[in-house]
């Protein structure tokens, strides 16, 4: 009986076991399933989340950075043109003092070494069409800016050591890097303007797809960023005279010496300032006060270089580059010259050559021989202020661009240069050493902010024209500039050769292009408006070295390589001798892009690439 009882317990036991084990096994599962729904709760989405909000949060993060990249090309630049005129004036008038010569550097040959620094200067430009659109696409319209800001800066760390070798090829340097520095800064306003639109219309269709924008969309974007630009560039030519003001103004003769020679003044004479004292200064600055400036100088070049570095965001996405640099380093030299049969530009050619002219003329030709001939060197930095002033208030203007037509900008700026250009024309003067000049201050200050009123319409209004032409042709922008600060460049370069004409000479010249440039602008928004067709060179289709996996798409892996290299350059040589047309104006080149789409070769290449993609595909299915 015991042990049937002791098997009966034995046996309630075992009986009794399964139900904790059951209970266990349960319990586990309840909090498996408890961990899991935590998991989902925090990987899922979250009740307080809204992604319509943090996507408008975003893309309003991005329009800031674009703001913050407009700002940061334009403080940059105007730093970068501070240090480099200032220093190039104050070195000029150094060097033009034969005591200064005599004593520090007697054997040395400073006047003829400035001539060749000046021909460095205003000659190595125009070669500047043959390298810079290959330059700003291996490098990157934002490495260029970089890049040149850093020749400005060699230019000035020359001037701690004076001589040949060191001041004729910095000089020579800054002629190459001055048409690729304004061609990237031109492209990059006007790209971070395509930009801009397209983080404000992050929504539109054309936008996520990446295609090109409809016509006009970014106009008003252009208009603005290019406003800005020059109105803090234009200040460049203000802050460039502090060294002129505060260091060499306390070191120049009085006017009795200086101008003791000097018989006549104005539209009467020939060169700069016939009959000019070669002794300007009454004594020497101090090596270590020059120094102290070089320095100076030096710190805000280093800045500018830090700004373009630090602040400027990339102008293109990743991929756009690669596009950019893989139609061919052939193709990207060759374009700038096929861009030129367009007639939009070269009907803007006389624009962009008298723009070069009229810059150059008030900060050399009316400043010296008329204001400096007038009333003295003391009065040089005062002039060339208030021009630099006028301009840089008077670019605002350009803003209303946003109301009226584009034309308005460019003819009236056109208007105010011809009125001033005939009044100087007629304008002559005979000073006399003892007598008081400053009766003549107000006219010439009232002449000069007048001309920086056509210059800030004239400039603002060509580089938001050809924004406004170019807008939606994001990959060509860099060949437009180019070429707009080329022809500036040969215009350097005249202004260079004719600095011993006679005044009369320099103004009908003057005169003569803005009248052609009017007419020749008059023709092409003539032409516009009754769409005739103008002609733009097909842009070769990227071909990519590297294969990412966005480029794998049409490709047959079962192809050799040399039957790929054969076949690309054979449809690189169709594309290359291919020019679309322009129909119906600027809504032209968009129509003969459709006409190219539906033309028999590229219907037979499209099925070409389609054979070719069956083929492997069913080559794949064997291998299967």
């Amino acid at each position: 009986m015991e042990a049937s009882d002791e098997e009966l317990v034995g046996g309630a036991d075992e009986l009794a076991a399964p139900p904790n084990g059951v209970i266990n096994e349960l319990l586990n599962v309840g909090q498996q399933d408890n961990m899991q729904g935590e998991v989902e709760e925090f990987l899922g989405p979250q009740a307080e989340y809204n992604e319509e909000e943090e996507e408008r949060k975003y893309y309003r993060r991005k329009r800031l950075g674009v703001i913050k990249n407009v700002l940061a090309a334009s403080v940059g630049a105007m730093i970068v043109y501070s240090v480099y005129m200032g220093l190039l004036q104050m070195q000029l008038i150094l060097h033009y003092d034969m005591t200064y010569r005599e004593v520090k550097y007697s054997n040395l040959g400073l006047e003829d070494i400035d001539r060749k620094m000046l021909m460095g200067i205003n000659v190595t430009p125009i070669i500047g069409l043959l390298y810079t659109p290959v330059l700003i696409r291996f490098l990157g319209t934002k490495w260029m800016m970089f890049l040149a800001s850093g020749i400005y800066a060699l230019f000035v760390s020359t001037n701690y050591w004076e001589r040949y070798y060191t001041l004729v090829p910095s000089a020579v340097a800054i002629g190459v890097a001055i048409v690729p520095f304004w061609a990237s800064l031109g492209n990059y306003i006007t790209r971070m303007a395509q930009q801009y639109y397209e983080y404000v219309n992050y929504k539109e269709e054309h936008v996520q797809e990446q295609k090109k924008l409809p016509k006009g969309a970014c106009h008003r974007y252009i208009i603005i960023f290019q406003s800005v630009f020059n109105i803090i560039f234009h200040l460049s030519f203000v802050f460039a005279q502090f060294p002129m003001r505060f260091v060499l103004n306390g070191h120049l003769n009085d006017n009795q010496h200086i101008l003791f020679n000097v018989k006549s003044c104005g539209a009467n004479i020939s060169g700069v300032i016939p009959g000019f004292n070669t002794t300007v200064l009454t004594n020497l600055p101090r090596s270590m006060l020059l120094i102290q400036v070089e320095s100076v100088l030096m710190g805000f070049a280093f800045l500018a270089m830090i700004i373009f570095l630090v602040l400027c965001g990339a102008a293109y996405r990743p991929t756009e580059e690669i596009d950019l640099r893989s139609i061919g380093w052939g193709n990207i030299f060759q374009l700038p010259f096929k861009h030129l049969r367009d007639y939009r530009l070269r009907l803007l050619c006389p624009f962009f050559i008298y723009s070069g002219f009229e810059v150059l003329f008030a900060v050399s030709g009316f400043s010296l021989s008329y204001g400096v001939c007038i009333l003295g060197l003391h009065k040089l930095w005062l002039l060339i202020l208030v021009y630099g002033l006028s301009c840089s208030v008077f670019s605002s203007l350009c803003l209303g661009l946003l109301r009226l037509p584009r034309w308005v900008c460019l003819m009236g700026g056109a208007a105010v240069h011809v009125v001033l250009l005939v009044v100087l024309l007629c304008f002559s003067l005979c000073p006399h050493p003892d007598e008081k000049s400053t009766q003549y201050l107000g006219p010439l200050l009232v002449i000069i902010a007048l001309w920086g009123l056509g210059t800030a319409l004239n400039k603002t209004g060509v580089s938001i024209l050809l924004g406004m032409l170019y807008a939606e042709e994001k990959e060509r922008l860099d060949f437009v500039y180019t070429i707009y600060h080329w022809w500036q460049a040969i215009a350097i370069f005249i202004v260079y050769l004719w600095s011993n004409l006679p005044m009369r000479a320099k103004l009908s010249i003057l005169l003569a292009t803005l009248l052609l440039a009017c007419y020749c602008y008059w023709v092409m928004e003539r032409r516009l408006a009754s769409k005739v067709p103008f002609r733009l060179p097909r842009i070769p289709r990227p071909r990519h070295k590297v294969k990412g996996y966005r480029y794998l798409e049409e490709d047959n892996s079962d192809e050799s390589d040399s039957e790929k290299s054969e076949e690309d350059d054979e449809e690189d040589g169709e594309h290359v001798v291919e020019e679309r047309g322009a129909e119906g104006g600027e809504d032209g080149g968009h129509d003969a892009e459709v006409q190219g789409a539906d033309s028999p070769g590229a219907r037979r290449r499209g099925t070409e690439g389609q054979r070719r993609r069956q083929d492997h595909a069913d080559g794949m299915e064997g291998r299967a």
